[in-house]
């Protein structure tokens, strides 16, 4: 199919002043409001070479900014030859067109740059779909603005230049195009159904947590994985799940996801729906957060109204405090296990506090474990297989072609076990099966 011939949602090798306009319940406790938007430039590729920040009631309806700020703007864009100006706000398509039209600059809000990185970092199938649907549905109502170098043809009333014909061209293409993007990531969430489905005979456990926390870090200190790390915002796009051993409960599966952020276009959210399948069906999350981090409990209270968006109780989830060597002030540390129950501190660089976090996992997903004896041949070796992949053996013993295993199983493991020729009794739970 066609694409629709648009102006591509990109900042990369910009140079660009970056704006903040606070507002009251925003970004005012930060030492530095725009210390987010300028990871967020970097990872981008932009050239930050100015920054103008204004604290507001509210925005102005026309232009975001106030009359004098705007001024201000104008002159420093001009001062440091700025190709764009990035907003850490998300603008109206109005407001874009008002402010380009007045700083004669491309404008870029929060919602686009964020758009322009995951572009960037998609490798995967299933997230270029996603990335890309969730590109078109933000550009199709700021058409208008990208097609203000046609001019519309003198003529009569309700006759239509260049312009507007290209703007109906465009969208149809854009609307044809996410009908397909939506039909192809049917398909895919429905692979990914089935592959989640099927590692229920597994424990599982996700991370989760704001933008470069080091969940990719953790996931590599705990299971050796490799996966790839860098100190940059959204490096992780894609799902990896590898294997955890953990000490007296054995082997589960440890899943990484995509970081979320402050203001994260709804439609990027609700196009990674599929991709956050694993931690909706995780036995145990696991919210990573940089305790070094000012905005630390900020970040905190921005994942858990993204896993409230996605359908996902963040109560049931273990607070991982990373990056405790960054820290400068431990009392800092002290307050954020104060306010949050379940946390446990850990440097997943230095690897230090791993154990203790293996032993609250195993904590955490042994509630639904039961004791149980097993008596049966000692030539069941099917029953032995389940056993050794679903179950941890405390004991075994052999009474000439019987044998005995003591054993600790999930619950619900305990239920699909393959007993034929086997005497099973909870030691500490109802009664005996089978």
């Amino acid at each position: 199919m066609a694409e629709p011939r648009r102006v591509d949602l990109t900042v990369k090798q910009k140079r660009a002043i970056l704006v903040a306009v606070v507002l009251p319940g925003g970004q005012r406790e930060l030492d530095d409001p725009l210390d987010e938007l300028r990871g967020l430039a970097k990872t981008a590729g932009v050239k930050a070479v100015g920054t103008l920040l204004q604290n507001r009631q509210f925005p102005d309806a026309t232009t975001y900014l106030g009359k004098g700020k705007l001024a201000e703007l104008k002159q420093l864009a001009a001062l440091q030859g700025a190709d764009a100006v990035i907003f850490d706000n998300n603008l109206t398509p109005a407001q874009t067109r008002n402010l380009e039209q007045e700083l004669e600059r491309e404008i870029v809000d929060r919602s686009e740059l964020i758009l322009a990185i995951f572009a960037t970092h998609a490798r995967s199938y299933e997230s270029q779909l996603q990335v890309e649907l969730a590109q078109l549905l933000y550009m199709r109502p700021r058409l208008k603005r990208m097609w203000t170098h046609l001019e519309r043809t003198e003529g009569a009333i309700g006759s239509r230049g260049p312009g507007e014909q290209q703007l109906e061209t465009d969208r149809r293409l854009i609307d044809a195009r996410v009908t397909e993007l939506r039909g192809r990531l049917k398909t895919v969430e429905k692979r990914r159904e089935r592959q989640v489905s099927q590692r229920r005979d597994h424990l599982t456990v996700s991370l989760v947590g704001y933008t470069n926390a080091g969940k990719s870090t953790l996931m590599n200190a705990l299971t050796g994985a490799g996966v790839y790390v860098a100190d940059q915002l959204f490096a992780t796009l894609d799902t990896r799940t590898r294997a955890w051993e953990i000490p007296h409960l054995g082997r589960v599966l440890l899943s990484d996801t995509v970081g979320f952020i402050r203001d994260l276009p709804h439609n990027l959210v609700a196009s990674f729906r599929s991709t956050l399948e694993e931690a909706r069906h995780a036995d145990c999350l696991l919210h990573v957060v940089d305790a070094s981090s000012p905005a630390a409990e900020q970040q905190i209270k921005t994942v858990n109204e993204v896993l409230k968006e996605i359908g996902i109780d963040s109560g049931r989830a273990v607070l991982v405090l990373n990056k405790i060597d960054a820290l400068k002030d431990r009392s800092y540390l002290d307050a954020l296990r104060a306010h949050h129950e379940v946390a446990v501190s850990v440097s997943a660089a230095e690897r230090t506090g791993l154990d203790q976090l293996a032993g609250v996992v195993a904590e955490r997903l042994g509630e639904g474990y039961v004791e149980a004896t097993l008596e049966t041949g000692v030539g069941n070796g099917r029953l032995l297989s389940y056993l050794s992949a679903h179950a941890e053996i405390v004991r075994q013993e052999y009474d000439d072609s019987r044998m005995t295993l003591y054993c600790r199983i999930p619950r619900r493991f305990l239920n699909a076990l393959p007993a034929e020729d086997a005497h099973v009794h909870l030691t500490n739970g109802n009664g005996a099966a089978h």
